[in-house]
């Protein structure tokens, strides 16, 4: 069976460091990620002239995380001064191409800030920052190295990411400042943290539409392996 093309949104940077001009770039492991998983890994840069054309050629789409966050305005809020900073013409680009692809049914998978994004487009909201509007929480900003887990994981109970897990409990990474705050329209949750932070949402209406908050790409627990193994298998699914 052929390949799914799985398309990647790029991060992209401005001068300084790799070039003294504007630039694209995403960890390496994402690419690793799709391709284990049997997937052929595609970087996106910005255009929204081209989301059409990126979706005659893709069966599945990626939006990764990155160090920024979704303007406030975008759901509604304004900025408390608690944000790493707005990236907002990524986060244009991305809601135009998300759009699309849900309404194409081609399969998402939103890691970190692209769950975040996915909950935004269907109206749902944020906490700026974990530390300050939840202050009983555990630590979202792990110090131990990124690929390794941190903190326990819940999967409630006959969601789509639990039927592909086999598991009630999980551990997990965690490297974000920011959490769903309220769920946006037709999604589910289907983890959270011990302290009641949402870690994962679905669309169940959808082939695949999943959301979490952690970093799966690291493939260093069965749970990321099995994300990455499901959202490949709906990919080929969508392209034959």
């Amino acid at each position: 069976m052929k390949k799914p093309l799985i398309g990647i949104v790029l991060d992209h940077e401005p001068p300084g460091g790799y070039s003294e001009f504007p630039w694209y770039a995403l960890r390496e492991n994402y690419f690793q990620a799709v391709r284990h998983a049997g997937g052929v890994p595609l970087g996106l840069s910005y255009g929204a002239e081209d989301v059409e054309t990126y979706l005659s050629l893709i069966q599945g789409l990626l939006i990764p995380g990155g160090f920024f966050d979704i303007d406030p305005t975008h759901y509604g809020h304004t900025d408390q001064g608690l944000c790493h900073g707005a990236k907002d013409n990524r986060t244009r680009f991305e809601m135009c191409l998300l759009k699309k692809t849900l309404e194409k049914k081609t399969p998402f998978l939103g890691i970190c800030a692209g769950m975040q994004l996915l909950n935004v487009l269907r109206g749902g909201t944020l906490h700026q920052d974990i530390k300050t509007e939840l202050p009983h929480a555990l630590t979202h900003e792990q110090k131990t190295i990124r690929s390794e887990p941190s903190h326990p994981l819940h999967l409630k109970e006959g969601t789509y990411l639990h039927r592909m897990a086999g598991v009630i409990e999980a551990k997990v990474n965690s490297t974000h400042h920011q959490a769903i705050q309220t769920v946006g329209a037709n999604l589910v949750i289907n983890a959270h943290a011990p302290d009641g932070v949402i870690e994962g949402i679905e669309d169940p209406s959808l082939p695949f539409c999943l959301g979490v908050q952690w970093h799966p790409e690291y493939t260093t627990t069965d749970l990321d392996r099995v994300v990455f193994k499901h959202f490949i298998e709906a990919a080929t699914h969508h392209g034959s």
